[in-house]
């Protein structure tokens, strides 16, 4: 059993969105140290192009708002100008939106599932063909969604459209995977629980005290979504389709039900 190059990602092309801050910068800086050249894309330019000078020659910066179809396109557009292949496509792209029920608009629904939910659709719709040319049996294309734990369990806050973006990632993930395992890309998802970030301000500024109601302890570590994401991306992740692994600690499958007395 050969395990020396099981998480190496040497040779590789990824394309992540949102990269240039939060979880997408995390997986980015993690396939950057696995040897992969990352194209990062995000909707504000002037990040996105110094998030890819502070990582180094092997990051790219693709500046795009990818929240329409017209967006997704374009940001395939431009990743055709440097690659005619792509291994692996992080769907991470996201948005959040917190208000009362009696008063929760449109606006706020619809912003959120169209980046969160439409925006993945189609831009790895966009992105397929590149995927499919760098796919084989042996060596499977990689399309990575950036879910939520919020799509598996309750959280206490009114995000509706939030909670229900990242379900219909989970359930799309899986739709997903079994239409593209057929051209040899392998489709699966990540549940981020509490990492630092612009997202979550409260782990970001409260990790201590957030962290004291998870299983685990402590907040995610940047090393704990790269690892996750690593896994699914090399070599190491070629027999995995369709699945969404939970990062968090343990919030959602490591508390014990409450006993209820008759």
């Amino acid at each position: 059993m050969d395990t020396s190059s099981l998480f190496s990602l040497e040779g590789k092309t990824a394309l992540v969105t949102g990269g240039s801050r939060g979880i997408g910068k995390m997986i980015a800086e993690g396939y950057i140290a696995q040897g992969a050249k990352v194209y990062i894309s995000s909707r504000k330019a002037d990040v996105c192009d110094a998030v890819a000078e502070e990582l180094g020659p092997s990051c790219i910066s693709l500046p795009q708002d990818v929240s329409t179809v017209a967006g997704c396109q374009m940001l395939a557009e431009a990743y055709a100008q440097h690659e005619s292949s792509l291994d692996i496509l992080v769907n991470n792209a996201g948005a959040a939106w917190g208000e009362p029920f009696e008063v929760f608009p449109e606006h706020g629904w619809d912003k959120v599932m169209d980046l969160n939910v439409k925006s993945l659709f189609f831009l790895t719709q966009a992105l397929h063909n590149p995927l499919k040319s760098a796919a084989s049996a042996g060596s499977p294309g990689k399309v990575i969604n950036i879910a939520s734990i919020d799509g598996l369990r309750i959280n206490p806050w009114e995000t509706y459209s939030y909670q229900a973006s990242k379900a219909a990632v989970i359930q799309l993930t899986r739709r997903m995977s079994a239409r593209l395992v057929k051209d040899h890309i392998n489709v699966t998802a990540i549940a981020p629980g509490a990492f630092a970030s612009e997202m979550n301000k409260a782990a970001r500024d409260f990790g201590d005290a957030v962290g004291s109601s998870i299983p685990s302890g402590r907040i995610g570590h940047d090393e704990d979504m790269a690892a996750v994401a690593i896994y699914l991306a090399a070599r190491s992740g070629d027999y995995v389709v369709g699945e969404t692994i939970a990062v968090d600690g343990g919030v959602v499958y490591g508390h014990a039900a409450d006993t209820i007395s008759p």
